[in-house]
């Protein structure tokens, strides 16, 4: 049995948990449009029921859409710095163990990769090597699950919330805008619900979970937020 097989065997895990990160951004991306659609569709909708002009219209629905794409990017960037922070305190904790006790991080480390169902002898050769190249890096995938070439980025993450809820919000507004004054509550209504079947397709994909299920349920959602909005809009234009 070889190193090189059996490095690939160690951190096989490690792979398979740096993919199912990706996978987990994408569907963050995702799911920050489905908040765009639904946010802005809900308060375009409910303008529209008050019967305002199309100047009003447009204001409150390019308002709607910067102040929901900059509190969802506020709260991405302080979500993930806080998980970075996390991150990073718990790296530096290891680090410290690492240089306190070197023999008894190796022995931590044939632990847990002869708990992966690799033999002892093999296992403690392995931890060594792996020690010899880069302890930190070993012990963080394996100890810690993190990947210290690829910690979560606060600015990345608030960015991306922005781009994702900027381009499903924008399905609604100009569905409302660039259609006729009076179909254009119905036009939106369909151009919502086809992207919202979209985007619950997926993330249920991505997911690995029943599409129809998730589909129907943030159909649904997507429905009733611009129902209730669009019957606040009506009751309120009418005591204009």
């Amino acid at each position: 049995m070889g190193g090189s097989p059996t490095d690939e065997e160690v951190f096989e895990e490690s792979q398979s948990e740096r993919i199912s990160s990706r996978l987990n951004r994408l569907r963050a991306g995702v799911m920050g449009a489905n908040d765009g659609i639904v946010s802005t569709a809900g308060m375009v909708v409910g303008v529209a029921g008050a019967a305002v002009s199309n100047s009003a219209l447009l204001a409150a629905g390019v308002a709607a859409l910067v102040a929901g794409a900059l509190s969802m990017a506020v709260g991405e960037y302080v979500s993930v710095s806080s998980q970075r922070d996390s991150q990073l305190a718990e790296l530096a904790n290891e680090r410290s163990q690492l240089q306190a006790d070197p023999a008894g991080e190796l022995e931590q480390l044939t632990g847990l990769i002869q708990a992966t169902g690799i033999d002892a002898d093999l296992a403690g050769s392995v931890a060594a090597q792996l020690t010899e190249k880069d302890a930190l890096t070993a012990h963080a995938r394996l100890e810690l699950g993190i990947d210290p070439d690829e910690l979560v980025s606060p600015w990345h993450a608030g960015l991306s919330s922005m781009i994702t809820f900027v381009f499903g919000g924008l399905v609604p507004l100009l569905a409302m805008l660039l259609t006729p004054r009076s179909v254009a509550v119905p036009v939106t209504v369909l151009a919502v619900v086809i992207a919202l079947a979209a985007t619950g397709s997926v993330s249920a994909h991505l997911g690995g979970a029943d599409k129809l299920r998730a589909v129907a349920r943030i159909v649904g959602g997507g429905l009733a937020a611009m129902a209730i909005t669009y019957g606040i809009g009506l009751m309120v234009g009418t005591q204009l």
